[in-house]
């Protein structure tokens, strides 16, 4: 057995049980073998290596299971406390534990009064897995050494000793020949890592060894990404949902996409979306041409955003009833995350837990941009100040860029049209001038409208909110003006005279902004509210309810979609 030195024999209190290395210090057992290593030391021995001695372990992974017998994620990884010069088991591909006809397996285990070990002879019973979990095993022979106490924690093997998977729940009673065991991809799920050294199919060696390698570095570096994007963006659109939850590390996120994805582009896209987070490219010198220069700068000004929408739409079934939805921009296409009609008094919670599934639909390292599509009445609405989330009262305009579009206009293909020219212009300018709409002005709107117009307006900044004079609001609206903002309380009635805080509303605001892009005023406007929000009395601060209105068709190449009607 020395080609087998690798098989260990795990105690941990009064509970014995075997286990196998993977590594020079790791060692992988059943968790209900070390359930009681709070408390009592860990010792792992190697029987078939006479001249090692135990050595103290700890418990480096725990795959979940709490406590019951058929309790998922019965799986630990222990951590030696040095290295030992030993090869590691080697693995088979999965599925190769069946076969017609079955293959005879073999478990190294260490029943009571057989320290030095005992082996068992079983077979995989073909079918699907016992609650997608364990693959049940039959004794060869009605005589032999069953699974007993002791087992639990053994590599099982084929004849040639490569391991397919490992004894998880074994025989409370000597006549009972039926045990079970955790297949090799199973217990991929528990410990990533272990996929690296499992052979699959679908997959080329070096590319999972380069997977895995990728993870290690960034987990190594801290790298912050979101493994829900990664794994989004690996799969593509038609790929496998995100499962359940999502993952919780990218380690699990790889294993997942080993494991379950079919097909090997998915691997490889991983695999290079993560080397870019690694490895960002230099940045490109400029073209030569004019022409070359400006088409880059176009393309960055366009994709230096990836919006989350968030679609609101009176759905026909009453006033109180709206339609929402709520999608995710990715390399130029719409993917929805959710559709409902609710109460008006409901949208705020939808809206709250599905932006944050919109989130893993991202493409990694994109910029979010959550915006608001309103219905006009809507414009006003404080969503800006909405909680992100129960467990997170930080309001969604300080912990992200939001801005606000106007329904009417996303659907008017004019405007687009209007639109798209003007943002191409001032792709090229590096500031704009903002044009006052102020309470107590004589102006009538057409006269704005045309004030807008004929100065070839990019922003417009209002001292008052839209109910308090709703005439000029859609003056500005119905303008290809591609900034407005306002704030969203203040004057109710914008013809008076005098000063107010309108006024030092758009002082202050005109300040602010000089000198910035409009492609960034999202973020300037973040920042604003952040500081306005951190401030000793956020109340009375001039930017606490700035109302951002930023309307670029190019963050948003396809038309809007008629959103469902019930009643329709």
């Amino acid at each position: 057995m020395s080609s087998a030195a690798w098989h260990a024999r795990i105690i941990c209190g009064n509970e014995v049980g075997a286990g196998f290395l993977v590594s020079p210090r790791r060692v992988i057992t059943c968790a209900h073998v070390v359930r009681w290593s709070g408390t009592s030391a860990v010792t792992v021995a190697f029987p078939n290596s006479r001249e090692l001695s135990a050595l103290p372990a700890t418990v480096a992974v725990h795959g979940g299971w709490s406590g019951g017998a058929a309790d998922p994620g019965d799986l630990a990884v222990l951590e030696l406390d040095r290295e030992v010069p030993l090869a590691p088991a080697e693995f088979a591909p999965p599925g190769a534990e069946l076969g017609d006809p079955a293959p005879t397996l073999v478990a190294y285990g260490f029943p009571r009064g057989y320290d030095e070990g005992m082996l068992a002879r079983y077979q995989a019973v073909p079918g699907p897995l016992v609650s997608d979990e364990w693959r049940q095993l039959e004794a060869v022979t009605a005589h032999g050494q069953p699974l007993a106490a002791g087992f639990s924690g053994a590599a099982v093997t084929l004849a040639d000793g490569r391991v397919v998977g490992m004894v998880s729940t074994v025989a409370s009673e000597r006549d009972i020949r039926v045990a079970r065991m955790l297949p090799t991809q199973v217990m991929a799920r528990y410990h990533p890592e272990m996929g690296e050294r499992v052979p699959t199919p679908d997959h080329h060696p070096d590319a999972v060894r380069r997977l895995y390698t990728l993870v290690r570095r960034a987990v190594a570096k801290g790298l912050d990404c979101d493994a829900n994007r990664l794994y989004v963006d690996a799969v593509g659109p038609f790929g496998p949902p995100l499962p359940g939850p999502g993952f919780t590390s990218l380690g699990s996120a790889a294993g997942y996409v080993q494991w379950e994805v079919p097909g090997a582009e998915a691997v490889t896209r991983f695999a290079e979306r993560l080397q870019e987070l690694l490895d960002p490219p230099s940045p490109q010198p400029a073209a030569a041409s004019t022409a070359g220069t400006a088409a880059t700068c176009t393309a960055a000004a366009v994709s230096s955003w990836s919006p989350i929408l968030v679609e609101i739409e009176h759905s026909g079934a009453g006033a109180d009833q709206v339609t929402v939805e709520v999608s995710a921009y990715r390399e130029g296409q719409r993917r929805r995350v959710g559709s409902e009609r609710l109460a008006r008094s409901a949208v705020r919670e939808y809206v709250q837990r599905h932006i944050d599934d919109a989130f893993t639909q991202l493409a990694p390292g994109a910029e979010e941009l959550i915006t608001f599509v309103l219905p006009r009445e809507w414009l006003n609405e404080p969503v800006a100040r909405w909680e992100c989330g129960a467990a997170d009262s930080t309001p969604l305009g300080c912990a992200y860029p939001l801005v606000v579009v106007d329904r009417s206009r996303l659907r008017s293909g004019q405007l687009r049209h209007q639109l798209a020219k003007k943002w191409h212009k001032l792709d090229d300018r590096s500031r704009t001038q903002l044009h006052r709409v102020d309470c107590g002005s004589p102006e009538r709107p057409p006269s704005l409208r045309k004030r807008l117009r004929d100065a070839d307006a990019d922003l417009a900044g209002y001292s008052f909110p839209p109910n308090a004079a709703r005439p000029h609001f859609e003056a500005g609206l119905n303008t290809p003006v591609p900034v407005l903002l306002w704030p969203r309380t203040g004057c109710a009635d914008a013809q008076h005279e005098g000063p107010c805080s309108g006024a030092a509303f758009l002082d202050a605001l005109s300040a602010s902004i000089a000198g910035v892009p409009p492609t960034e005023l999202p973020r300037h406007i973040r920042e604003l509210r952040e500081t306005a929000d951190a401030d000793d009395d956020p109340e009375r601060h001039w930017a606490t309810d700035v109302q951002l209105l930023w309307d670029d068709p190019r963050c948003f190449p396809e038309p809007a979609a008629s959103l469902h009607s019930p009643v329709a």
